[in-house]
């Protein structure tokens, strides 16, 4: 097996996470995996069914938490996101050639943006499954990102709205802007902004445990108001 990134501990559970704000909050929509396109594009458009016509994958990879956790062989099932983008953005939405990066919003307000070049990586995917079950509310349903080459703040869950982005247009942030890296690469301990990666394990680590139980509470505590 090969060896975990810089800074990263195996953990025998994936929790569901996240900043603690969003501890509480879920996706309005669970069924639909309705996803807009807009921003720099010649059409901007409403997808009711993202997946249709494109050939659906299962890829086994690692996810890697930006506060040092990491849970191993996870299963995802979902179409390739550079798939995604040669048959169905370019054709139907037709983006601008400078934009080079690109803004993700879910359901929940969550919000962060990556590179253009990342997200075509034959690695990054749309998903709806996971380990061979139906994707869970608590990890991302009706419909999320997967980039296994980046740190789990990227893997957007409730995908809701893909936004192209000009070269002088910035994202925004779920959290302090210091704390989303523009590409927050595992391999070369992309954790943040100003702060080197290294030190930052030591200021996220403390924060798992409480943070993975408040998330757990606030996930136990929807489940029983639904039944």
């Amino acid at each position: 097996m090969a060896p975990l990134p810089p800074g990263q501990k195996e953990s025998n559970s994936f929790h569901r996470f996240g900043l603690l704000p969003f501890a509480t909050r879920f996706p309005r929509e669970t069924k639909s995996q309705q996803i807009r396109l807009c921003g720099a594009l010649a059409n901007e458009i409403d997808l009711n069914n993202p997946f249709e016509g494109l050939e659906r994958v299962k890829q086994v990879s690692d996810f890697h938490c930006v506060t040092t956790w990491s849970y191993r062989n996870l299963c995802w099932e979902g179409v390739r996101f550079c798939d995604f983008y040669q048959q169905v953005i370019e054709p139907q939405a037709n983006p601008n050639q400078t934009a080079t990066r690109v803004a993700l919003k879910a359901q929940d307000g969550a919000r962060t943006g990556m590179y253009l070049e990342d997200l075509l990586d034959p690695s990054v995917m749309l998903v709806d499954h996971l380990n061979g079950e139906p994707l869970s509310v608590d990890h991302g349903a009706p419909i999320r990102l997967i980039a296994p080459k980046h740190y789990g703040y990227k893997s957007v869950k409730y995908l809701r709205e893909i936004k192209f982005l000009l070269p002088e247009e910035d994202y925004r942030v779920s959290g302090f802007r210091f704390m989303d890296h523009p590409r927050a690469r595992v391999d070369l301990e992309e954790r943040g902004r100003i702060l080197p990666g290294f030190l930052l394990r030591y200021l996220y680590r403390p924060l798992i445990s409480t943070t993975a139980k408040r998330f757990k509470v606030a996930s136990d505590y929807r489940k029983n108001e639904s039944k």
